[in-house]
C-alpha cells in the first residue's frame, strides 16, 4: 500500500515505534526490503538519494511505486537529501510520496526559506515534507554527505523552524554521522538534547546515521520520540559482502540470478535486525488497510 511518509511517522509516533528508511542502491536492494517487509509485517521507507537516483534512473520509480501498490504492508517511497528545490519538485513529479529538502548546511534564515518554499509546493499535492536542522556528521564513504563537525540541533530553533516551515518531519542532529564508523571510533548520541527537543516540538523525528550505532542507543533514542531512521551503509555493506563471499567461494559466474539471491539474504538479515531494533516487526496491525 503506496503512502505519504506522514502517514506512517504519525501511526509511528503514536505507538512508539520507529520506521526504517532503507536506501536503494540497487534494485536488489527494493527486492530485499519489501521481502522483509512482508515477512515481518513491518511498515517501511524506500529512501533514494538524488545519486541513486541519477545511477537507477527515473523508471526505477515505478518499480518502487508498482511493489508498495501490491502489497498490504504500508511503503512510501521518499527522496533522501535532497539538495535543491529543483531535485524535490522531479521527485514529487515522479511520484514520490515524500521528499526531504536539506537545507542543514545554510544559514538558519535560508534554510527556512528554503523549506517553506518546497513545503508550499509539495503539500497542496499530498506529499510529505522532511527538513534538517543540524549537521550530520561524515565519515568520508557515503554518499548522503555530512561535515566533519557536527552542529548539535538547538531545541528553541527546532520549534521555530518547525512552526515557519510546516514540515511533517523533521531531522535532527545528536551526534551521529552517514557511513561506516571507522574502526576504534565510538559514537554517542547525545539522548538527553533529544529530550528536550522532543519536548520542544511535536512533530515527528528523524535519525539520519542511523548505521553502526550502539543497538541500545538507537533503542533508547526511539523511546525518546524517534519516528524515522535512516539505513544506508549497513545494508549496503551486507549485500556488497555477499557479492565478495559468493565470487570467493564459488569463482566468476555470469548470471546476477544466481549470484543476488545470497546477497539480498544478507542485506534482509541486515534490515530484519533494524525492523526488531526500532520495534517496527509486526506494525502493520496499527493501520488501517
Amino acid at each position: 500500500m503506496l503512502v505519504t511518509m506522514k502517514e506512517l511517522l504519525e501511526v509511528a509516533q503514536k505507538n512508539h515505534f520507529a520506521v526504517p528508511a532503507f536506501n536503494a542502491g540497487t534494485g536488489q536492494l527494493l527486492s530485499g526490503m519489501m521481502e522483509s517487509a512482508e515477512e515481518k509485517r513491518a511498515p517501511v521507507i524506500m529512501a533514494v538519494h538524488p545519486d541513486e537516483l541519477k545511477f537507477l534512473r527515473d523508471s526505477f520509480v515505478s518499480s518502487v511505486i508498482y511493489e508498495a501498490n501490491h502489497t498490504k504492508v504500508p511503503v512510501a517511497i521518499h527522496l533522501d537529501h535532497g539538495g535543491t528545490y529543483e531535485q524535490c519538485l522531479h521527485a514529487i513529479q515522479l511520484g514520490f510520496t515524500s521528499v526531504m529538502i536539506d537545507g542543514s548546511l545554510l544559514p538558519f534564515e535560508e534554510n527556512i526559506a528554503l523549506t517553506k518554499k518546497v513545503v508550499a509546493a509539495a503539500h497542496p499535492l499530498g506529499v510529505t515534507v522532511e527538513g534538517e536542522l543540524g549537521t550530520i556528521g561524515q565519515t568520508g564513504d557515503s554518499i548522503e554527505g555530512g561535515v566533519t563537525k557536527v552542529t548539535y540541533t538547538n531545541p528553541a530553533d527546532a520549534k521555530r523552524f518547525v512552526e515557519e516551515t510546516g514540515v511533517d518531519a523533521l531531522a535532527i542532529a545528536i551526534g551521529t554521522a552517514h557511513g561506516i564508523y571507522p574502526k576504534g571510533f565510538v559514537p554517542k548520541l547525545k539522548l538527553d538534547l533529544l529530550t528536550d527537543i522532543r519536548h520542544a516540538v511535536s512533530t515527528p523525528l528523524v535519525l539520519h546515521g542511523g548505521s553502526s550505532n550502539k543497538d541500545e542507543e538507537i533503542a533508547e533514542s526511539v523511546k525518546r520520540g524517534i519516528c524515522k531512521i535512516n539505513i544506508s551503509s549497513d545494508i549496503k555493506f551486507s549485500f556488497m559482502k555477499g557479492v565478495e563471499q559468493y565470487l570467493n567461494d564459488k569463482g566468476f559466474e555470469r548470471e546476477p540470478n544466481v549470484i543476488y539471491p545470497s546477497c539480498i539474504r544478507m542485506a534482509r538479515d541486515t534490515m530484519e535486525e533494524k525492523m526488531a531494533l526500532f520495534h517496527d516487526v509486526d506494525q502493520v496491525k496499527c493501520f488501517s488497510l
